[in-house]
């Protein structure tokens, strides 16, 4: 199995590609904007899959698509395993979700995202697209008071106590699916509120980094693999912690674990696990979400908001654009 941790280029990917990744996130903002509350998930999808490809071909190096597109469009331009940059090597994992939440872009609710991570060659975790259980807090707690093997009640109770404060004072965040009802029923016999969202786990996750702002303490539950390294990506550069564990529930995810060399089914990655060396990360609101505004837009003129993260210096920068839109962005 690829792990992270391997060898890497001495590589200043960070400083080199964040403006380029944020124009990215926010090129494929704007298109997926254009079908808000439509009703088209495939629309929204593959406008921005293509608006985002074509601000990733400008990258000044050469980046690899390790986590990519698995969404309605035939473009191979972001699938896992597409040559990103104008850079003729592999210098740089990537991953990314042109439009995160096409359904909820759909029907104009909250919290839907385009998000790029980029990070050294050979440092992002390869998973098969499955799910993944996860629980993730934010920054500020000694390592491990929360983790997948206990219980909801424990993980509550031991996340209370670290803040010092009532089991009914934590919030969960958890997606609002029939798969999670017994979750629910054990988080809310365990005294804590639960913040039930429809879609786009990657916007839950961060959320936890800044509960005084999003009032959201832990994020529970069973999402999408990919999702977990994406949202990974996002505690390193801010802070916080996260495990996940595959999750095979039929023939077809197995023959993917075993595509992907995965023998120990069972194994609980860490942030660690996840992410190894440097990183950054960007993402642009589509829709209003817990940290990022969504796209405005009136007459010729358009309006976006970017979170813009890096790992080796702890930066967190929030970018507002004013885009005119009767010319081509750059």
């Amino acid at each position: 199995m690829n792990r992270p941790g391997s060898k890497t280029q001495n590589v200043d990917f960070g400083r080199m590609c964040t403006m380029g990744i944020v124009r990215a996130t926010e090129a494929a903002a704007l298109a997926a904007a254009k079908f808000t509350g439509r009703g088209d998930e495939r629309g929204g999808d593959e406008a921005a899959l293509d608006a985002m490809a074509s601000q990733l071909q400008r990258l000044p190096i050469g980046g690899k698509v390790i986590i990519g597109e698995q969404g309605y469009s035939d473009n191979e331009q972001l699938q896992a395993g597409a040559h990103i940059g104008e850079g003729s090597e592999h210098e740089a994992d990537i991953a990314l979700m042109p439009l995160e939440g096409s359904s909820i872009n759909a029907r104009a609710l909250s919290n839907a995202l385009s998000v790029i991570v980029i990070a050294q060659k050979d440092s992002l975790l390869r998973v098969p697209p499955i799910y993944m259980e996860k629980i993730a807090i934010g920054p500020g707690f000694a390592q491990g008071v929360v983790g997948l093997e206990r219980t909801p009640k424990e993980n509550i109770e031991a996340l209370a106590k670290a803040k010092g404060v009532d089991a009914r004072d934590i919030t969960v965040c958890i997606l609002d699916r029939s798969r999670h009802r017994k979750l629910i029923e054990d988080v809310r016999a365990a005294g804590a509120a639960i913040r039930l969202i429809g879609d786009g786990d990657i916007a839950g996750v961060i959320a936890t980094t800044n509960t005084d702002e999003t009032g959201i303490d832990m994020y529970l539950g069973i999402g999408g693999a990919d999702q977990g390294i994406l949202a990974a990506a996002a505690l390193r550069c801010a802070g916080g912690q996260i495990e996940g564990r595959l999750l095979v529930r039929d023939k077809d995810d197995q023959q993917l674990i075993s595509k992907y060399g995965i023998e120990d089914v069972s194994k609980i990655y860490t942030l660690n696990d996840m992410i190894a060396g440097d990183v950054s990360f960007a993402a642009t609101g589509v829709t209003d979400g817990y940290l990022l505004e969504g796209v405005r837009k009136a007459a010729s003129k358009a309006w976006t908001q970017s979170m813009v993260m890096r790992a080796s210096t702890g930066s967190l920068r929030l970018i507002d654009t004013m885009h005119n839109c009767s010319v081509n962005m750059s």
